[in-house]
Order: C-alpha cells, then structure tokens, then sequence
C-alpha cells in the first residue's frame, strides 16, 4: 500500500485468528505476506515504514472500541451510546460486507472545512466508496449537537451519514483525521488530519474495486441514453428545508445601474435575479450538474461569490462544487463555463456533441499549459475583482488565492497562507465585509455577529454574502434562510418578501426523470403521490378538472402559476392543448386532425392575440383558497396514465395558542409531506428558529403530486359498423392536501 508521509499514517495488524490486535513496527498486515526488516512486500510495492512517531498512535484499546462501534452501529440508527444523523432508517448506502469505508474523524465541531472538501472530491472520484462521518461527544442524542452538526451538513452539502458517540475516544480523535478500511473484518489504516490529498486518494486506489453491476433489469435499463439515476444526492437530514422558498442563500451582488441584485441560493444549485422589492426577475440554474445553455436549462452545482461586470453586461460566479468560474450573459440568457475551458470547445459541434451533452451532466475540462502547473480551482467561493482586471478567487477558509487574468481566463499566480493572501486582497476584504460595522451587532443574526475573521479582519468570512445597495445594506443569513436588509437612514432591519414566483418555475426535485419513474421499482425511491385514482372511460377527449385544498390554516401566496406546473401522459394519452371553453364543430374527426386544426388557428394569430389567448386558456385558478388544475388529453383504446406536478407556494397563518417550535415544526410537516423522520422535523426547525423571521412570515413550497389512471374501452361503432364514434368525457377531481 503506498505511503508517503511517514509518521501520518499507520496501519493495524488485524490477528485473524484472535479477536486482538497487535501492532508490528507500525505497520498492519492486509494480507497474509512476510514482514522482513520493517519492509513490507504487497502487490508487487515494496514500502519502509518510519517508527519514530509511534508515540503519536492512539492507544490500541481506543482503536479496537472505535472498530467494535462502527461496525456494530451500522445495522442500528440509534443506540445507548451512539446515534447516526444524516442517515435514512431505510437507507442502503452502508450496505456490502466487503465495501471499502472511509472514516472522517472529528471534522464536525472545528472549522475543519479543509477535511470535508477532501472527502467530497473522494466521493466525486469513486462511487463505490463508503464514507462515514464520526464525531465523539458526551451527549449523542443532546439537541445542540444536532443543531450545530445540521448547520454543518447544510452548509457543506455533506450527503454522508455521520455517527454521533458518547463513548470517550479523545486521544483517537485529537490524532487521526481519516480511518480506511476494507470489509467488516479488514484492518485499519489510520491518517492525521493534515494528511496530502495525493495520500489519501493513492490509499484509496490501492484497495478498492469499482463494483462491476450484475445484468438485470435495472442494469438494461441504464441504456447508454440513460444519465446516471443517482448522480447527485442531497443531504438528508436538511432535506425538509429543500421546500423553502430559498435554501442556504449564501451570496449577494448587485448592479445599481439597472437597479436588480443576484442571489445565490447555494442548495438549490441556482441563482436568482430580483429587484429592489423583491421582485423575481430572472433565474439562472434548471438543476445541479454541470452544463452550459440558457437559463432555464443550464446546471449548476452549488454556486457561490458572484461578479457583475456592467460593461459586458455579464455575471460572473463560482460554481464551487464542479470547481469552476461561469459567466452569464444577461442579455442573451445564456451560461458559458470561463474556467476551466471544455475539451474542445473552440471546435465542438455537430448534432452527435450537442446530444452527448444533454445526455450527461459532466463535462471533460482541461487545464491550459501556460497556467502555473497543475493549480486548477478546488472548491473555490469567493471572488474579488482587482483594478488590474484581475480576479481574485478565494476557497471558503480564505487560505488559497488564485489569481485570474480576466481578459484569458487563465490564472496567474496561486498564493498560499493567511497572510500573503491579505497582502495582496486585503484591502478588498476589508473594504467589503466592514459594512457589517455599520449595523449594531444586536440586529444582527448571531451567526453573522460572530462571523468568522482572519489575521484580525473581522467578518472576512462573510466578505461574498454582504453588498451596498441604493440606501440600504444587503445581508445573506444562510442559516435563517433569508436575505436581509439594513436601511442606513432608518436605522431598521428588515428582510426582503419576494414575489413573482412563477419565474422560478416547477422546481427540478420535484420531477422525477423518466427513468427514476420507471425504475421505482427496482429500488429507486418514488416522490409522495398526494392523490392516486382510476377510470374507465371511453376514448376520446377527457378534460380533467383537479380541485386542489390546501391545507388547513394556510394561505396561497400568489395564484398558481403555468410555469409551476407539470403535466405529463404515458400510454394512450396524449395531452392536448386545446382550451376547454373553445366552441367547438359537431362534426367528429380524428385526434391528428384536432391537432393540425389547433396549430391553424394559432398560426393566424398576431403576437398580441397570441398573448391574450395564453391568458384566456389558463389551466389554474384560484377561488376561496382552493385551487382548480385543468388539463385535457386525447385517448385510444387501451391503458394510460396521466401525472400532474405542481408548485404551491404557501404561508402558514398565525395561530395565537402555538408556540414558535410549534408552528416551525408544522410548517416543516406541511411542506414535506413524504416525511416520516421526527429527528428531521426538529432539527430543521431549530435551524429556522434563528431567523429573523416569524414562522408566518416564511413561504414554502407544498408539492402536489397527482396520478390518474385511465382505461380506455373500445371505440363505439356507428350504425353503418364502419365509422367510429369519438367521445367527450369530464373527469372531476378532489385532492385535499395535509
């Protein structure tokens, strides 16, 4: 197994034929091979082991009760001495007595930023890789703990379990960062936390196999068109708060020309133009990935500090978890990666290229030659422009600058440390995260009071999620979920209440591709379906109507929009789009002709008609509170199904008798309606509980998940046997939402 650092990683013999362990020159056995002269011969290596920091190990007690614990816990969520967070009562993921585990020790109290990138890019790297998270602490099961472990795996996006012990390890987790192992009964190798990513990644590569996927059904259907089911995963625990209407919105820049502000609402991998009201105007980001277009189809994975550039009308902004800097143009609402450059991308073309990028979500990227050897971004969030047309890009613990030259997109210079890194952007920093000052620290969040600051530069952390605008200052409260402003003249904190949210359209966890749909069930998990029925009809035109009750003691906060909606036919059915009040001829003709008459009439309108028409066949209306959803397909003999998906976005009301933990915790039960895990429901509510904002005053997102089964008879002949008769039908439909 190759090591290179002597002193930082150790392995443990595992003696096979009793259940101790016994250390040989600081060095384990993987396999049955001799050990001559402290030289270990393995796989054709030969690597020599140093002894000289053996007074570093931990005590073997604490390994083998570190050993005992992970592998007895995996079986049992919560136990008398220990809790997994993060982690479904159903879920999978740590399944497979021969998996390759990677353990991360004690990342989860510290600002241990720097460990939690290395194992997510570890994640990115191999698939098959089991990684678990362990914190020791006196109190597993203490709310605090879940409250600051929740904060963390929402703000780093941490989609491993992780296992919360209060059993006493302390000299095991002051003195090892990462643990590795292979299969419930493999040996331990052992790396501080400091260790280089090379080390790691080499470990790593040394012992794992990537799984080689048994044919099945599953497997036939993950057809070479097919992307990848279970690409991207999302935090668990946090999963609650995926239906706010902004989830960990982290930074703020602004173009006071044009009078709007940019949002990057960093876990739901998009960002969001507005204007100084509130009001969404535009949005960047369909889904996270990483592919370039327009707005609506563009993916994003986590995008952070962003960049207006008024002369080219662009905005340029860090995409941190596909390591890259993007740029938009606004006026053709299209999003291009400038860093790092696509293979080929001066050259690319061709329908089979365009099909090959829409089909996968990654791109091939490649680093320039004349860029300072192999320093490409890694998990870059700031970014700073400098008077040299320069970009300063900073990774979030503010110890890496690369510095960019603007006009090639190639960067210059890497700089390392602390306080080279202020030498050069200081000023900068400074100059941004000193409007803090200007607002009294009491009207402040306290994560925000209490910001993070280096080298005597308070608030540097927050040097992305602040901006000047108009007379106001703009704050970002990532943990309140909600963008703040300080009015300089009236000394007052208020936070922004948006609106137009249809632009926003219907969000992208809320569809299920295709496939996932179809593979649902071969063990990919199904979306909450709010209401399920079945109908035999006759085939022809069916117009549905779906009567929507929100739940009780809520409020819509703005009608349903189109964009909000998703209608979709399998089957039989085809949707049509023809309005349900059209007059229409008494004499029947076929589906195709229906069709070809509705693209005549459409033709012949003007743009103004056009425009007025959309309005008049508006499928959603709203009265009393209740919502109404038409739609109308055509059907043939034969069995079809039609699914409708919407975005409701909701407020709860007051409620004089509950407390704020009360309507924090039904709001999360509202707009989470497939949820089942109480510890989720807590937890995300005291992460709100921070806010600035009143329960009443958050908007959620209700999903509304509808399926409609239809089995359609034979056609009805006519008198003369030959002709067929097509037929009308109305489907009325009544969902009442929990």
């Amino acid at each position: 197994m190759m090591i290179r650092s002597a002193g930082r990683c150790y392995q443990i013999l595992k003696n096979y034929q009793t259940s101790s362990r016994r250390i040989v020159n600081s060095v384990a056995i993987y396999s049955y091979r001799e050990i001559n002269d402290g030289v270990l011969g393995y796989k054709q290596h030969t690597h020599r082991f140093s002894t000289e920091l053996e007074s570093c190990k931990p005590p073997v007690s604490e390994i083998d009760s570190f050993s005992a614990l992970v592998r007895s816990s995996l079986s049992e969520i919560e136990g008398s001495s220990h809790c997994w967070l993060n982690r479904s009562a159903i879920s999978k993921d740590l399944s497979g007595k021969d998996g390759v585990f990677l353990v991360v020790v004690g990342a989860f109290v510290e600002d241990s930023t720097f460990m939690l990138e290395k194992v997510k890019s570890l994640q990115q790297r191999y698939s098959s890789l089991n990684v678990i998270g362990f914190q020791p602490c006196r109190a597993s099961s203490s709310d605090v703990v879940r409250s600051r472990l929740a904060k963390i795996i929402m703000s780093e996006h941490i989609t491993f379990p992780i296992l919360v012990s209060s059993k006493s390890l302390s000299e095991l987790s002051d003195r090892v960062g990462y643990i590795l192992f292979k299969g419930m009964e493999g040996p331990l190798l052992l790396h501080e936390k400091d260790v280089e990513f090379e080390i790691l990644d080499t470990s790593i590569k040394e012992i794992i196999v990537q799984p080689k996927e048994k044919p099945g059904l599953l497997h036939n259907l993950r057809g070479t068109w097919v992307k990848p089911l279970d690409a991207f995963k999302e935090p668990y625990l946090c999963s609650p708060l995926q239906n706010l209407l902004l989830y960990f919105p982290g930074c703020i820049e602004v173009d006071e020309v044009n009078e709007r502000l940019f949002l990057s609402d960093i876990n739901h991998h998009r960002i969001i133009v507005f204007d100084g009201n509130g009001t969404i105007l535009d949005s960047i980001g369909s889904s996270p990935g990483f592919e370039d277009g327009e707005f609506e189809s563009c993916k994003i994975m986590r995008p952070a500090a962003l960049f207006y550039h008024d002369s080219e009308n662009c905005l340029y902004f860090v995409d941190s978890e596909n390591h890259a800097i993007r740029r938009a143009d606004m006026e053709s609402r299209t999003v291009e990666t400038f860093y790092p450059k696509p293979n080929g991308y001066k050259t690319k073309g061709g329908l089979l290229s365009w099909i090959m990028d829409k089909l996968w979500s990654t791109k091939a990227v490649s680093s320039n030659s004349e860029e300072v050897g192999s320093n490409l971004l890694f998990y870059p969030w700031h970014l700073l422009k400098s008077l040299e047309n320069e970009l300063f890009i900073l990774n979030r613990s503010l110890d890496t600058l690369w510095i960019m030259d603007l006009s090639s997109g190639l960067i210059k210079e890497v700089v390392k440390g602390s306080e080279n890194i202020l030498e050069i952007c200081g000023p900068l920093i400074l100059e941004k995260s000193s409007l803090l000052k200007e607002i009294p620290s009491n009207s402040l969040p306290q994560n925000i009071a209490n910001g993070f600051s280096i080298e005597g530069n308070s608030h540097a952390g927050l040097v992305s999620s602040v901006a000047s605008f108009q007379d106001n200052i703009v704050i970002c409260d990532s943990d309140g979920q909600v963008v703040l402003k300080y009015d300089k003249k009236s000394k007052s904190m208020s936070s922004f209440d948006f609106s137009n949210l249809g632009v926003l359209g219907l969000p992208y966890w809320l569809v299920s591709p295709m496939e996932s749909t179809y593979a649902a069930g071969f063990g990919v998990p199904e979306v909450h379906i709010d209401h399920n029925q079945n109908f035999t009809l006759l085939p022809g035109r069916i117009d549905i109507k779906i009567n929507v009750e929100i739940p009780e003691n809520t409020e819509l906060v703005e009608p349903l929009d189109e964009d909000c909606i998703w209608r979709q036919t399998r089957g039989t059915a085809t949707e049509t789009l023809v309005a349900k009040n059209k007059a229409e001829s008494t004499e029947k003709v076929g589906v195709a002709q229906q069709w070809y008459d509705e693209l005549d009439d459409l033709a012949s309108l003007t743009q103004k008609e056009l425009d007025t028409e959309e309005d008049k066949m508006s499928n959603s209306n709203v009265q009393d509170g209740n919502i109404s959803i038409d739609c109308a397909v055509n059907t043939s003999p034969g069995t079809s199904e039609v699914i409708i998906n919407a975005a409701l976005y909701l407020r709860i009301k007051n409620e004089t008798n509950a407390s704020k933990e009360q309507q924090l915790a039904r709001l999360i039960n509202i707009s989470n309606p497939s949820g089942k895990d109480k510890s989720q429901t807590e937890t995300c509510a005291q992460i709100l509980s921070t806010s600035k904002k009143t329960p009443e005053e958050f908007v959620f997102l209700r999903p509304l998940h509808v399926r409609l089964k239809i089995n359609s008879l034979n056609h009805p002949k006519a008198e003369n046997s030959k002709d067929i008769i097509l037929t009308d039908s109305l489907v009325e439909v009544n969902v009442s939402l929990k």
